[in-house]
Order: structure tokens, then sequence, then C-alpha cells
């Protein structure tokens, strides 16, 4: 095979093709909730949106950027794009795709009104696709293994329960309803199983150990889509916020010994949660004023800026060195 032949021109950057992960859209997803968090730190504190702005086109940027290679990748070796389909792991990565539709459809309330029902859309209903996909791969396939189980599972059922964040403000509140129902009662499911997981079984491979911060986004996209869904903040919101704010805390004990992890591109795992975080921290300024609230909110404002600014750092460095695009 072409990928295989060492020397030839242009072939090292043939092979690294073959081996872009789907994975590395989840770099937009954090991007875009850096942007979302930034956004709303702008409209509650009175800012200009300048730097939410400029971050939710670099997120654009990259997601078109990171597109067109797996559609070249899609193209030239579809058996690979297979293969990642077929992967009890990789194929959880594949709805960030639909993810980052979503989260530039909420950017897009703000900074580009006519796109967001569109990309809404589009998101919304790719992301249903995903998630009936992938849970029909669950039920049928015979390769999954407990091991096979992380919390990047999450990502293609509980991602649903962020579609209301902006499809009630562009009046589809019956489609939210919809979508909220599967991710917030799934999230209970998973949530179960993967505790199982972690706490009964062998540790989590080095790659996926930053997979845990997913945890912390169910409930604090949740509370989110709930204070959009009920108009305001009540006993259920509260639950949501505070259980996620305590995984936030909780994994923020884990911090010296994932510091130790080489890098992969799931580091990335580190961003769109605790950006997520950092906006439902702001809505709940917004909503109930004081100030813990609002130190809170500047307190995850500032990692959350350090986190992405860090990691894309980090990953430049990573490419430039050919530690990505490899095979695993």
């Amino acid at each position: 095979m072409s990928t295989t032949i060492a020397g030839a021109p242009g072939a090292d950057a043939h092979v690294r093709l073959a081996h872009f992960p789907v994975a590395f859209f989840s770099t937009v997803m954090g991007l875009a909730g850096l942007a979302i968090a930034l956004l709303k730190a702008s409209h509650v504190l009175g800012l200009a949106a300048v730097i939410p702005t400029a971050v939710a086109a670099f997120a654009a940027l990259v997601f078109l950027t990171t597109a067109i290679f797996y559609a070249f990748k899609a193209g030239r070796h579809w058996h690979a794009v297979t293969e990642e389909f077929n992967h009890p792991v990789k194929i959880n990565f594949f709805p960030t795709i639909s993810i980052s539709l979503i989260l530039f459809s909420i950017l897009a309330l703000e900074l580009a009104p006519a796109l967001a029902g569109p990309l809404l859309a589009i998101g919304a209903s790719l992301h249903l696709a995903f998630t009936l996909a992938v849970l029909n791969w669950w039920f049928n396939k015979q390769h999954y293994e407990t091991a096979h189980l992380n919390p990047a599972w999450f990502i293609p059922i509980v991602g649903n329960v962020l579609v209301p964040v902006s499809a009630v403000r562009l009046g589809h509140v019956e489609a939210a309803w919809f979508f909220f129902s599967i991710g917030i009662v799934f999230w209970g499911v998973l949530f179960t199983i993967i505790i199982n997981r972690v706490v009964f079984h062998h540790p989590l491979p080095e790659r996926l150990r930053p997979t845990l911060f997913i945890m912390i986004a169910p409930p604090a996209v949740g509370f989110l889509s709930w204070v959009a869904l009920s108009g305001g903040i009540d006993g259920f919101g509260r639950v949501l916020f505070y259980f996620g704010l305590f995984i936030t805390l909780f994994l923020a004990t884990q911090a010296l010994h994932l510091a130790r992890i080489r890098f992969f591109l799931s580091w990335w795992a580190y961003s769109f949660p605790l950006a997520a975080i950092t906006v439902a921290a702001w809505t709940m300024y917004e909503r109930l004023g004081g100030a813990v609230f609002l130190g809170l909110s500047l307190v995850l404002q500032t990692i959350v800026i350090a986190v992405v600014v860090g990691l894309a750092a980090r990953t430049m460095v990573a490419i430039v060195r050919g530690e990505v695009c490899v095979p695993e």
C-alpha cells in the first residue's frame, strides 16, 4: 500500500493523513467552549465582545481546517475512517463534530444570529444520527469489554443535553425537551457504569485518564439547558450546578497526578468541561448575584483561559515534533 512506502515524495504526509484522528475535533469543542465562556463573562460584566469574537473566529478556522483534513482522509483512506468508527473507544469521538456545530450555534446567537438556526439544525440532526448509530453499535456488537468503557462514552449520548441552550432561544422548545430527555436520562445510566468501571476494574489507560474531566460536562451543561427550559434557577438546577462543581473540585485534587501524563490529544478533554462549569458559574452570578459566585466565576475563567492556551501551545509543539497523526 502507498501508506507504507518509506522515502517516497510526500510519503510521510500521506502516512500521517491516514492517522489523522477524528478526536482532533475535540480541540474545536475546547476553543468554542472558551469563546462561549468569554462571551458570557463579557455579557455579565458589560464588556465589549472583541476577544470572544476573535476566539470564536479562531475556533471556526480550526473547525474548517480539521474538517478539510478529515475529508481528505476520508477520500484517500476510507478504510482508516471505518476502522475508527468500528473502534470501541474512537467511535465516541465522531459526535465531537456535531457538538462543535451546536456550540457554534450558541455563539452565533450573539455574534451572527442568521447562522444560529442553520447551525443548530445541522448540528442537532447530525448528533441525533450519531446517537442512534452509537447506540446500535453498543447493542449489536460483541467485542465490547469493560476495559473499553471510559468517560468518552458520555460524548455521543449525553451531548444531546447541549441542544436546548440554543434551541429554546430559537423557539424550538419541544425539540429542546426531546434532546434534553435523551441526554439527562442516559447521563445517570452512564455515570453509574463508569464509576463502577473506575472503582472496581483496572485503572484507565494513561491516554484516557484526562477523559475523567468529561464527567464535569453533563451536570454543567445540563444546568445551562435546565435554566433555558425552566426559565430560572430552581432546586433541580441547583443540584445540577453544585454536583458539577463538586466533580470539578474532586478532579482538581487529581491535578498533580494528571500533570505527569504524557501529552495526548485526549488532554483536550480538560477544556470544554472546564468551560462549561465556568459558563454555569457566570449564569449563577447573573441570576443570583453575590461576591462568592463572582469570585468563583473569575477563578474558573482564569483557569479555563490558561488551560486552553496551554493546550493550544502544547498541541502546536506536538504537531511540529510529529507526535500526533502517528500509529498508536
